[in-house]
């Protein structure tokens, strides 16, 4: 056994010719699966093992939906202001700066066109990385300046909801997004443009109090909470305990609240054959 007897005493390797391990080569998803991040990205930010759909952002979800990741970002530079003067524990203008900085994000929503097998689709994307992918004035506004985008050029309309909620820092305000961009909707169905909503995770609050309930057709990735207040909220009121499962897509499919549940994967080829669908056009390979 002497091939696990050191000649020498003590660590030979100076500092500098030291090898760290470098970070993020491994996931680990909540069922404890150790998936590499390369192929994770290769399975559209999907554990392979147990189906696991990993949070990802607007960045992410364009380089699903639209072709060779080519789009035009619309309203690229709005950003929340202070109108409250708002301050918990620290100033809302910091907390902005802070998650600006952070993301790299204006703020919680991205609004783009491109081609999508082919054809035009405006798509606005929440980020949750972005303060909980809270819903504010500029969020609504960003959404809503894409329906109008998507009504003035008569093409469909996607939004991925992925929030938390209204923003608190901007109060009554972020709660008059919910009937300005629901407003907004109610014109594209009016015009027979079709409105698909995907519902991620989370999509809780206000933005299920709204765009995200309102689609032509409601979809939603595999496992993904969507409620509108949270279960423990939900329980305490009601005093009654939840059934298995309870607020998951699953559940909201079982009871009539979704159309379809797609897997990321099919994702693009799923949301164009529901536009096809909806329009009366031939389905596209």
């Amino acid at each position: 056994m002497s091939w696990f007897k050191r000649k020498d005493k003590g660590i030979q390797t100076s500092t500098q010719e030291k090898k760290d391990t470098p970070k993020g080569l491994w996931y680990k998803s909540p069922t404890g699966k150790i998936v590499d991040t390369k192929e994770l990205e290769q399975n559209f930010y999907v554990s392979p093992e147990d189906g696991y759909h990993v949070r990802i952002g607007s960045k992410e979800y364009f380089e699903i939906l639209f072709d060779d990741n080519k789009f035009k970002e619309l309203d690229a530079n709005l950003e929340s202001k202070d109108p409250l003067k708002f301050v918990d524990t620290k100033k809302y203008p910091e907390r902005l700066k802070a998650a600006q900085e952070k993301t790299k994000l204006k703020d919680a929503v991205r609004s783009a066109v491109g081609k999508s097998k082919g054809k035009d689709l405006v798509v606005s994307c929440m980020d949750f990385a972005f303060i909980g992918g809270s819903m504010g004035s500029v969020v609504g506004e960003k959404i809503a300046r894409a329906a109008d985008y998507a009504l003035k050029n008569k093409l469909p309309f996607m939004i991925i909801s992925k929030s938390g909620g209204a923003r608190m820092m901007e109060a009554a305000l972020s709660l008059m997004q919910l009937a300005k961009t629901s407003v907004k909707l109610a014109q594209l169905a009016d015009a027979g443009i079709p409105y698909i909503s995907l519902c991620t995770d989370p999509t809780t609050g206000g933005t299920t109090a709204s765009f995200a309930m309102l689609g032509d057709v409601n979809i939603a990735e595999p496992g993904a909470l969507i409620g509108f207040a949270g279960p423990r909220i939900v329980r305490d009121t009601t005093g009654k305990e939840l059934p298995e499962g309870f607020q998951t897509s699953e559940f909201l499919l079982e009871h009539g609240f979704l159309d379809f549940i797609t897997h990321r994967k099919e994702l693009k080829n799923k949301v164009n054959q529901y536009i096809d669908l909806i329009t009366n056009q031939p389905l596209r390979a």
